[in-house]
């Protein structure tokens, strides 16, 4: 683990528009000594993703918001941003796992800090399947 005062490599932007999950989501991140940018829907995301320079490495979304849902998102951002790596969470697993076909990772909430960490570090430092096509797969 890092110490507070060590600056992360790695930036993961989260959105989430529950502040129950947000906020000890965010705290687990920034724990385990990412750079954590938050937003409470896909727009306020689009916002932060647009006015910062650096590399967002990770985006980490839940599924269903209001307004736009995660993997919309994940889409729009990945256009500006194609080397960002994409975990959606969701708490309805049945046929959410809609992400092969895009290399996206998924987590089923609600989840532990070391459950979330190991997905995170997955997402990050895994080899990503080619982005071949523009449709879900809803197959577990």
């Amino acid at each position: 683990m890092s110490s507070p005062l060590t600056k992360s490599l790695e930036t993961i932007l989260v959105v989430e528009d529950n502040p129950v999950v947000l906020k000890p989501v965010v705290m687990m991140l920034e724990h385990a000594g990412f750079h954590v940018l938050s937003a409470s829907g896909a727009q306020e995301a689009m916002q932060i993703e647009s006015e910062f320079a650096e590399k967002i490495h990770l985006l980490l979304s839940d599924v269903m918001m209001p307004g736009m849902p995660g993997p919309d998102l994940a889409k729009q951002l990945q256009r500006r941003r194609p080397q960002m790596r994409v975990v959606l969470m969701s708490g309805f697993t049945d046929g959410a796992v809609l992400l092969l076909n895009h290399g996206w990772h998924f987590i089923a909430k609600p989840f532990q800090a070391n459950a979330l960490l190991n997905r995170v570090n997955d997402a990050l430092h895994s080899q990503t399947r080619a982005q071949e096509t523009d449709r879900f797969d809803t197959r577990r």
